[in-house]
Parts: C-alpha cells; structure tokens; sequence
C-alpha cells in the first residue's frame, strides 16, 4: 500500500486520460484543502447513504431464495455488467488500465470488501437479529478513523472522536430497541466483526487508488476482482435462480444496480473528495434510514427507540464534521 501512495503525482495524467471524469479528479485535491465539501461530494455522501441502507431492506426481502455466497455473486456479477457499460469504453479508448504493483491494493479491496465482506454479511444476518448485527456492523466507522489516522496521516481530530462515539452511541440505541432479543451467536458476532474489518481496511487501501483512477473505474476494477472470487457460487445461483419467485429476482437486480454498482462508485468519488475517517463517519446515518425506508416500502413502523437513536446518529455525525485547531 505504500507504494500505492505515491501515486498521488501522476494525477494529471488521470485526470488528462479520462476526460469525462476531470471534473471528479481535479476538485479532490482542492476541496480537502480549505476543509469544504463540493456539491456533488454532498449528493455522493447522501446517495450512498440512502442506497446502502435500502440494501439491508432488499437483502431481508431476498434472503430466503438466495444464500450468502450466490447473494453475492449475483450482485456483483449484474453490478460488473452495468458499471462495464460505463467503464468500459473509456478503458478501451484511453488504455489507462492498472500497471504491475498498482494491481495490489485494488486486488486488495476487491476481495475483501466486494466479495468478503458481502458473503460474511449475509451468513452473519442468518445467525444474528438486525439489531445486534447494525450495532457490530458499525464498528467499522472507529476502526476506520483509527486506521486512517495512523496509516493515513489523517490525525485523530477531536470532533471526529468525539462525534463517532455519539453516533456510535445512537447505533446501539437502534440495536438495543429493535424489539428483538439478541440472538448472539458466537459465529454471527465473528462473521459481523469479520465484515466490520474488511470494510475499513478497504477504506484504507482504497483510498490512495482513487489518486490515480476515477471512482467508476476503481470500483469496477474492485467489482469484478470480487465477482472472480466468488465464482465457486455460480453453480448454486444458477439452481437458486431457477427456483426464485420473480420478485425475489428482481430484488437482486436492484442490489446489483443501485447499492452496488451506483452505491459504491459514489462512495468511491466522496473517499476522493473527504477525509476517510469524516466519510465513514457518515455510514453511521445507515441504520436510521434503513429504519424509515422499510417504514415506508415494508409498512414496518418504527419504534421509539429506533427514531431516538436515529436522531443522536444525526448529531453524532454533525459533530464530526466540525474542525478544531
């Protein structure tokens, strides 16, 4: 990864072989430098934030026709075709593919985060309930701010701190109001822990990648690297697909589609924009929209509790993004 680091001064070049995506490459080094956030990193920020939380009410809708492996693979695999339509013919005019040692980090984040992370993901939320498996899943924020304060050069600025704990603070209340006893098993904690850390290396190893590639391109890079390693589930999506009722199909379209192929490429161009400690600070909104977007496509009426935590995760997150000297 430190060799990835460096690759920060050939930018130009990036932003110079890829014309449609100059104005995502050039604001990135601009925007960090006064603290401020453009446009389009805010509607990033908030695209991501709403698609990933609509997954975890499309992945309980799916769940019972797909198993975590063939989950994944799907996704990854309708996710590879849509973003290689957008990908593609700029890769095949500009040739600005990957070269010897920049493959690393990208082989890297693409078989922890988009085919580990997922496949660990899925088997843990068949183990655990919702609520214990948010509040595992979010210490991946903290393990984030601390790596990219130590790996990063990033700091550890007080309000990041202190504002995560907050946040972190409004996930448990999530958790621990999801009207559901805690089914902790011992192999769900592990698989969700598990998930946890192979997200926030990502973060960490992605992060020097976007310097050199646009987001688009990093992430169909880290796709189809995921969507190779899960190959070994091909033959069990192909009978899991056969026997799936059309709704559940067209779920798995719309995993592919929106929280992955869409989800993360936003997520990609914001870690361009934004500290990656400020940034996953950000996913701790998931778990209170995930709360109102099956209030309003499930019917499922939020408790007390869920609404409070999702209002300390609101401050908690706000907090985060004030500076101090």
């Amino acid at each position: 990864m430190a060799t990835t680091a460096h690759t920060g001064s050939p930018q130009p070049d990036s932003t110079h072989e890829v014309p449609p995506h100059a104005p995502a490459a050039q604001p990135a080094q601009q925007a960090l430098q006064p603290g401020q956030i453009s446009g389009l990193g805010i509607a990033a920020v908030i695209v991501t934030v709403v698609l990933w939380a609509s997954a975890f009410v499309g992945i309980r809708a799916v769940g019972p026709s797909f198993s975590p492996g063939s989950l994944t693979l799907g996704r990854l695999a309708i996710a590879a075709v849509v973003l290689g339509a957008v990908v593609l013919p700029q890769l095949l005019k500009n040739k600005n593919l990957p070269r010897d040692r920049e493959w690393w980090p990208i082989l890297a984040y693409g078989v922890m985060w988009f085919g580990g992370y997922n496949v660990a993901l899925n088997a843990a939320e068949h183990l655990l309930d919702a609520g214990t498996a948010a509040l595992l899943i979010n210490v991946n924020p903290i393990l984030v701010a601390i790596m990219a304060g130590v790996i990063l050069k990033e700091g550890f600025p007080r309000w990041l701190i202190i504002g995560s704990l907050v946040a972190f603070g409004g996930v448990a209340v999530i958790a621990l109001g999801s009207g559901q006893r805690s089914t902790a098993d011992v192999a769900g904690v592990l698989l969700c822990l598990l998930a946890a850390a192979l997200a926030a290396v990502s973060v960490i190893v992605q992060k020097p990648v976007l310097r050199k590639f646009p987001a688009a391109q990093a992430t169909w890079f880290g796709i189809m690297v995921g969507a190779i390693c899960c190959l070994p589930f091909s033959a069990q999506l192909v009978t899991e697909l056969q026997a799936a009722p059309l709704p559940a199909t067209l779920g798995l379209v719309y995993l592919g589609v929106f929280p992955t192929a869409i989800a993360f490429t936003t997520w990609a161009y914001a870690l361009s924009l934004i500290d990656a400690g400020r940034l996953a600070a950000t996913t701790y909104l998931v778990p209170g929209t995930t709360i109102l977007i099956s209030w309003l496509v499930l019917g499922e009426i939020p408790t007390v509790w869920g609404l409070v935590g999702g209002a300390i995760c609101l401050v908690g997150v706000g907090l985060t993004r004030r500076r101090s000297r």
